[in-house]
């Protein structure tokens, strides 16, 4: 008799904290998307062999036509899907360097200040990050916050 083995596939995605005049730009995710019409901090799937901060800067460019520059990370959250997969994020506090973000796969982008941020419908992995970029806009960007590359 063979036993039933259940397998948790861990998948590991950045998000971006876009953060510009005490706002930061969230998305809301398409009716095609798990866990359609939630809110999230934009990005996606770290592929293999790539970095996390690697991963950020593609995965905006992709979904939102923009450049950013990875600051800092701020914190991550972990979720369980109904598919038996499990979500590990790392959200990044990101400076938007060029372009004009659009919404290329999410059904609309925000830019919401700290009092709507708390009260949006957020994706389960997004939730535990929620309280830090709040707090980030409340106070401005610290002097000498590290970038995640180690070089600023």
């Amino acid at each position: 008799m063979v036993g039933h083995l259940l397998i948790t596939r861990e998948i590991h995605v950045v998000g971006g904290a876009i953060l510009r005049d005490a706002r930061c730009l969230v998305a809301r995710r398409s009716g095609t998307m798990p866990e359609a019409g939630r809110w999230e901090f934009p990005g996606g799937k770290v592929e293999p062999g790539e970095t996390p901060v690697a991963a950020l800067v593609r995965e905006l460019r992709e979904e939102l036509g923009c450049e950013v520059r990875p600051i800092d990370i701020l914190g991550r959250g972990r979720a369980a899907q109904p598919d038996g997969r499990r979500i590990l994020l790392d959200v990044y506090e990101a400076e938007l360097v060029s372009g004009v973000p659009r919404a290329r796969e999410h059904a609309e982008l925000r830019w919401a200040d700290p009092t709507e941020l708390t009260r949006l419908a957020w994706a389960r992995a997004d939730v535990a990050v929620v309280h830090v970029v709040v707090e980030r806009l409340g106070r401005g960007r610290q002097p000498g916050a590290r970038s995640p590359s180690g070089d600023g």
